[in-house]
């Protein structure tokens, strides 16, 4: 392992791999075509779909109001990436919005758009603006491809192969850690576990968005907070979890309120 490693981190692949994020400007790794994890995740979406309840938003009103909510939030997304001429980093994207009858407090994006909202959720986010800020947050993780980069980090780690015709042929070892990431039985806590820095870009872009599709963002704050408040005597130490502290996280959103004001016009529901 050690000398594959070496090996790899010293060849012009793994320097290749390395990407820029077009929204963050991070650096990022990424092995795995977006294209190619968009493909998978369809088929685990509609599996997904169709092992759980889903509610109609035919005849719900919660219902609409995730599809309702999420459009707008995934309109804003692609208005903004074209102003900044990035439109192609969201090629592939066919966005859905689902409301899942669950008691779980949770919510994910997979790539290319595919969305669901759990029932638990809506006692905490308790209006559409609190929804938007946890949308916004569920879909940055996605179109900032930060599934893709903790992928292609387990593949280095685990000293896999890496090729756009991974899936095609079938590895199981790929496919079980895209299940580990991606999988809805994967998603533990809360909120989609990532890395630290990852969710503050989630924070931070999430918010923003959710701005833009004119949702108050000054929301995040008692939603976190109402958050903090159902984890209180649970949470792991900061330096143990992949989530920052909800203390840290807050303080951090009241930093990026400024600027997401900047982009908050109101609009009627």
């Amino acid at each position: 392992m050690k000398k594959f490693l070496i090996l790899l981190l010293g060849s012009g692949l793994f320097l290749s791999a390395c990407t820029k994020n077009a929204i963050t400007g991070r650096n990022q790794l990424s092995l795995v075509p977006e294209s190619t994890l968009q493909q998978e995740a369809v088929t685990q979406y509609q599996t997904f779909l169709s092992q759980n309840k889903v509610v109609s938003s035919s005849s719900n009103r919660d219902a609409e109001m995730v599809k309702r909510v999420g459009s707008r939030i995934a309109a804003a997304i692609t208005k903004y990436y074209a102003s900044k001429g990035l439109s192609k980093e969201l090629s592939g994207y066919h966005w859905e919005f689902n409301l899942v009858d669950s008691k779980e407090v949770n919510a994910w994006c997979m790539p290319g758009g595919k969305v669901v909202v759990y029932t638990g959720l809506l006692p905490i986010t308790q209006n559409e603006a609190g929804l938007a800020i946890v949308l916004g947050h569920e879909i940055t993780h996605a179109v900032a491809h930060h599934g893709q980069e903790r992928m292609s980090e387990a593949l280095v780690a685990q000293g896999i192969g890496v090729g756009a015709d991974l899936f095609t042929q079938g590895n199981p070892k790929v496919n079980n850690i895209f299940n580990a990431i991606y999988a809805p039985s994967a998603q533990i806590g809360v909120l989609l576990p990532n890395s630290r820095q990852q969710e503050y870009e989630a924070d931070h872009y999430g918010l923003i968005f959710a701005a833009m599709a004119g949702y108050n963002p000054r929301e995040a704050i008692p939603l976190w907070e109402r958050m903090a408040k159902l984890s209180a005597g649970n949470q792991t130490p900061e330096i143990l979890s992949d989530h920052p502290l909800d203390s840290k996280r807050i303080a951090k959103l009241k930093s990026y309120m400024s600027e997401a004001l900047k982009y908050y016009h109101p609009v009627n529901s």
